[in-house]
């Protein structure tokens, strides 16, 4: 690093890429050589209380822009403010709480599931993060607009409205905590809501033709999911030991809607079809009931096969069969793992319940492999006829 007395010259004359050349004359200014520019910095260290804070460095301007003198009077002033302790590279002064920080107190605001919990940050991380450092009173109604076009315009709208939601939700953190923020910008957005998902009727007698196609654990892990209704993350990391074949009763210990276990009766097929299971994986000594020696995570993750239902469409599956066999409304929900509707419903616990839903259970068992190609009566023209009496599709 050489000292030199700058001279417009001399500045001239400096070799492209040379790197950095400082002036004998004001303390702190340098000439930078970069390989294709030169620009005048000042740097110096700020200290407070006599204590060393930080070393900064402040560009000035490139030197084909402004003189010498000019350059000599600005790192003046520059090197003024450092050694008063006053860092020049700070921005404005924060006008209250950050989108950061209300994230924080939102997700300490309350318990959270892991995955929410990721989502959360996955939206602040991916497309809020030039708002990071932002002040929530800074966040206008036409930014939230602007930003909302961009998202639905780069990543569709089921992603703009889900990162809005976020937002709306963090802000709303925020405003509990700054008393000075008058409205929520995201309220002045219509956020579209979540489309209903539409799912086609099943016809189960060919939906036992196509389950019956798949390998061994594929086909008793779609039996199995039609016939508890649970959602994937739910069915597909049962663990062996969560699984109970004498008393016929499946743990789900991964629920969407509380931090308590279920305790899920079984009807007495599937739980010969998980014994049998458990027996045939046994020498893969795996703690999981749905292994997979090829998954990340030791069990299977996305349990689709093409001309099936998905996990989602199988849990709208199993909320009409539990209707359709008969099952009231209320035992049907509960099995479904939801919460029951109103005050009372916040008295009622599954958990006390095992064997008085197991009935219902079964129901819905009976029903769905009554039209299992062994039980159903096959006519001429290949149509079938279900127990019920009703003409059904041909099996394809």
């Amino acid at each position: 690093m050489a000292v030199l007395n700058l001279t417009e010259a001399r500045i001239r004359d400096l070799p492209l890429g040379s790197g950095i050349h400082r002036d004998e004359q004001v303390k702190g200014l340098m000439v930078i050589c970069h390989k294709s520019a030169r620009s005048y910095a000042v740097q110096g260290d700020v200290r407070r209380n006599g204590r060393h804070v930080r070393t900064v460095r402040m560009k000035i301007d490139r030197c084909d822009r402004i003189g010498l003198r000019e350059a000599r009077n600005r790192a003046k002033a520059l090197m003024s403010q450092i050694q008063s302790g006053i860092d020049p590279t700070d921005g404005p002064a924060e006008t209250g709480i950050t989108l950061e920080r209300a994230l924080v107190a939102h997700l300490d605001e309350k318990p959270h599931r892991p995955r929410t919990e990721e989502g959360y940050r996955y939206h602040l991380d991916h497309y809020l993060k030039h708002w990071r450092k932002r002040a929530v009173a800074d966040i206008s109604r036409q930014m939230v607009r602007d930003l909302f076009v961009e998202l639905k315009r780069k990543h569709g709208e089921t992603t703009a409205a889900s990162v809005m939601r976020t937002l709306r939700a963090v802000i709303n953190t925020a405003m509990k905590i700054d008393e000075t923020l008058g409205s929520n910008p995201v309220g002045a957005l219509h956020v579209p809501t979540t489309k209903r998902r539409k799912v086609a009727p099943l016809d189960l007698a060919t939906w036992w033709v196509r389950v019956r196609e798949l390998t061994p654990l594929r086909r008793d892990l779609h039996i199995s999911m039609l016939l508890t209704g649970a959602r994937r993350s739910s069915i597909v990391q049962v663990r062996r030991d969560e699984v109970d074949c004498d008393r016929a009763v499946l743990t789900l210990s991964h629920m969407k809607t509380s931090d308590e276990a279920m305790q899920l009766p079984v009807g007495r097929r599937l739980a010969t079809i998980l014994s049998a299971r458990m027996a045939a994986d046994e020498p893969l000594n795996s703690p999981w009931l749905w292994p997979s020696q090829g998954s990340r995570t030791g069990h299977v993750m996305e349990p689709r096969e093409d001309g099936l239902p998905s996990p989602h469409e199988y849990r709208h599956h199993a909320r009409t069969l539990y209707i359709a066999a008969g099952v009231p409304y209320a035992e049907s929900a509960l099995l479904l793992g939801q919460k029951l509707p109103g005050a009372s419903g916040g008295y009622v616990h599954p958990s006390h319940l095992v064997e008085q839903l197991r009935g219902y259970a079964q129901a819905l068992e009976d029903y769905v492999f009554a039209y299992e190609p062994a039980t159903i009566t096959r006519l001429r023209d290949g149509s079938v006829v279900d127990p019920m009496g009703f003409k059904l599709a041909k099996a394809s």
